[in-house]
């Protein structure tokens, strides 16, 4: 009975959260009518997530390669890089149209604690280790005192055109965040519990080890994710994880948080305004 009570204040709250008009005071009543009838850390946890729900998505941008687009490669592969030049106008846009930068700390906070974030945030990550990233991505955003949310993958550190432990270090030294993308890059949705330890944790303390800060934070390869990795995630205390363009969870957003990839064939307006309307 208490898990049909639970479910049927759940899909209450998620619903009101849809609508436009009176949703607090519906949430209220809803809440008034079963919360008596729940235990306490069941309501804790459903007005939790209506908490996290009700607050408004942050664009999330998602970088890959910057680099002049190679002639003969196909026209999906320029999906995932753009050059150093259209890079810098979207950033200068970014500036310009009075966006502020911010970092997984304080989206966390933002939705689990409604702290305040800057007037227009935005979320600038980079997938992958290029070397770009740091050459590239890092300087033009210094121009503007943005800073970024750098996913490593581990096996990547020190290879020919990715980054370096010094590079990945000072990104972290200067204020960027240094996050999780797995050992090898391999589909969690492959993953059984060793593999777990290899692709979260071993690629996670040897961040830790580079940078000296806590790694809190990963992005799902390819963005494919299911159901099974979200505890594996919070077992290895990742308190958020990060997709590609598909909505966010309803039940579990704080680990199937959205982003934009950016491709190479936008203009630096065009951008803007996929962005507006995706995260509105």
């Amino acid at each position: 009975m208490k898990s049909l009570l639970f479910h049927s204040l759940f899909l209450s709250i998620v619903f009101c959260v849809g609508c436009k008009n009176n949703s607090s005071k519906i949430v209220e009543n809803v809440t008034q009518n079963i919360a008596n009838k729940l235990d306490s850390s069941q309501v804790t946890k459903v007005l939790n997530l209506e908490k996290i729900l009700a607050q408004a998505e942050v664009p999330v941008l998602c970088y890959h390669h910057i680099r002049p687009f190679a002639s003969g490669k196909s026209l999906r592969m320029k999906e995932y890089e753009l050059s150093p030049a259209l890079f810098a106008e979207q950033m200068k846009i970014l500036a310009d149209s009075g966006f502020h930068t911010i970092l997984p700390d304080q989206l966390l906070d933002y939705l689990t604690k409604g702290a305040q974030l800057p007037t227009k945030p935005v979320m600038i990550t980079y997938d992958d280790t290029s070397v770009e990233h740091f050459l590239i991505g890092k300087k033009e955003m210094d121009k503007y005192g943005f800073k970024g949310v750098f996913f490593i993958m581990t096996i990547a550190i020190g290879k020919k055109n990715y980054m370096s432990r010094e590079q990945i270090r000072q990104l972290a030294d200067e204020g960027h965040t240094v996050a999780c993308h797995t050992w090898d890059h391999h589909k969690v949705t492959e993953y059984d519990d060793a593999t777990w330890d290899i692709q979260t944790q071993k690629a996670g303390k040897l961040l830790e080890d580079v940078t000296g800060k806590k790694v809190s934070y990963f992005a799902y390869p390819f963005g494919i994710w299911d159901q099974k990795a979200i505890p594996a995630l919070k077992a290895r205390d990742y308190k958020m994880a990060f997709i590609l363009s598909t909505p966010r969870d309803s039940v579990q957003p704080l680990h199937t948080i959205r982003r934009m990839i950016v491709p190479g064939t936008w203009s630096a307006q065009g951008m803007l305004k996929v962005m507006k309307t995706t995260f509105d």
